[in-house]
């Protein structure tokens, strides 16, 4: 019913009704899921109109018929807010039902709307954000002007650097320069690389105890009440929650970290906070890894906004995400041989290098194949060879003495 019910939200925001939402699937090329989706919205055309009934027999609405209710409402001419200005926040994050409604607020002589928005850091789409609203503003409201706000208080220059050309490899994003006012912290960015996810905890430990000493020391200067912000950061919370289990089981009832504020978080509830220091575990391949590989029901992309063309564009916005929420430095963590293709991109765009866990350069070369993977060391009956790290999906091999001579080889390049 959890899709049911999800189906039935976006379905709403976005006006689709039952003949609609066949079109759509029938628009849909191939014929992999057809039957499927025909059965479920076939269901789906029975539980809507049972919910509505419900609803009208209590005289209630939901969420999304009070949006569009209100957007009638306006539209009709059956009644006039009067405002002669609409402020609205968040703007990246608007639903159809939102923006129509907004539209229809302002849709007067004399009316004004100002929206304030980043599209990107748009990363709610699953819970019904059309993009669309912010990076076609024209088309949904009309000529206006736009102003960037390309100055940022939070993070250092090299940060924002690095994480506006990551994301602005993605057309769709509105092309802004983003300038600092915040002074360098070295190094701003660092990856660790560990054998297995359960080593995130004593490289964590280790990391919190080198800020506690450099707080204590005075050579990291401590902000309110004589501490530092640290936020640890995942894509998914069972990650949170193993590698604070495995640091309180390390402490003990130890408090050493008393010049720390420390907190663990999800990416997505990171939004608009921040911290000193940031650590973002998981930067790994795999169902839970970042980026994420776990894709919605695809049934629900029938009553979705449309989606963006470039590849994991919502993932690397969400990554863009937690880099920016660092005012000093932020630290990655990885699993060897199992790098995650936004921390390669990184590394092969020269913004970052990957030390062990003993704070050694690791050599790391970039799969010429696929621009993804890293090369690995393998062994078959004739002997050692490099192979992709993302194999099956990649089977690039090269010999031992190649990737020596590989410019990418030795990875000596300094950390930013």
């Amino acid at each position: 019913m959890r899709t049911f019910r999800t189906f039935l939200v976006h379905a709403k925001s976005n006006q689709l009704d039952d003949d609609q939402l066949r079109r759509r699937l029938n628009a849909q090329p191939g014929t992999k899921f057809r039957f499927r989706h025909g059965m479920f919205l076939s269901l789906f055309a029975v539980i809507r109109k049972k919910w509505d009934e419900k609803l009208a027999a209590e005289n209630f609405i939901d969420f999304e018929d009070m949006l569009n209710i209100a957007a009638d409402h306006l539209e009709s001419g059956r009644w006039d807010s009067g405002y002669e200005l609409v402020m609205v926040d968040e703007m990246q994050d608007a639903s159809h039902a939102r923006a129509r409604l907004a539209r229809a607020l302002v849709n007067r002589p004399g009316r004004r709307l100002f929206a304030v928005g980043d599209d990107w850091q748009s990363i709610n789409r699953f819970a019904g954000a059309d993009l669309s609203v912010m990076t076609d503003f024209d088309r949904w409201f009309g000529d206006g002007e736009i102003l960037r706000l390309e100055r940022t208080f939070r993070s250092p220059q090299s940060i924002c650097d690095i994480s506006s050309a990551f994301i602005q490899k993605n057309p769709a994003q509105l092309a802004k320069q983003v300038i600092s006012s915040t002074p360098e912290f070295t190094p701003t960015m660092k990856a660790i690389s560990v054998g297995h996810a359960v080593q995130f905890a004593s490289v964590l430990q280790d990391h919190l105890d080198e800020l506690n000493r450099g707080v204590q020391s005075g050579a990291i200067p401590a902000g309110a009440g004589g501490q530092v912000q640290v936020r640890i950061l995942g894509r998914y919370r069972n990650l949170l929650n193993r590698v604070s289990d495995g640091l309180r089981q390390a402490r003990g009832n130890r408090n050493n970290w008393e010049r720390l504020n420390v907190g663990f978080q999800t990416i997505h509830g990171s939004k608009g906070l921040e911290a000193d220091f940031i650590v973002i575990l998981g930067m790994n391949t795999g169902a839970y890894g970042f980026p994420s590989t776990i894709n919605d029901d695809p049934v629900l992309r029938l009553a979705m906004p449309e989606g963006d063309a470039f590849p994991l564009a919502e993932e690397r916005r969400l990554f863009y995400v937690a880099m920016t929420r660092a005012k000093r430095s932020v630290l990655l963590l990885t699993i060897r041989n199992k790098e995650s293709p936004f921390l390669m991109e990184l590394v092969k765009d020269h913004n970052l290098t990957v030390h062990g866990a003993e704070g050694k350069a690791l050599r790391t070369t970039i799969c010429p194949e696929c621009n993804e993977g890293c090369m690995v060391q393998r062994t078959s009956r004739y002997g050692y060879f490099f192979g992709c790290s993302r194999f099956p999906k990649c089977r690039h091999t090269m010999k031992l003495s190649r990737v020596e001579n590989s410019p990418d080889g030795d990875n000596d390049l300094p950390g930013r």
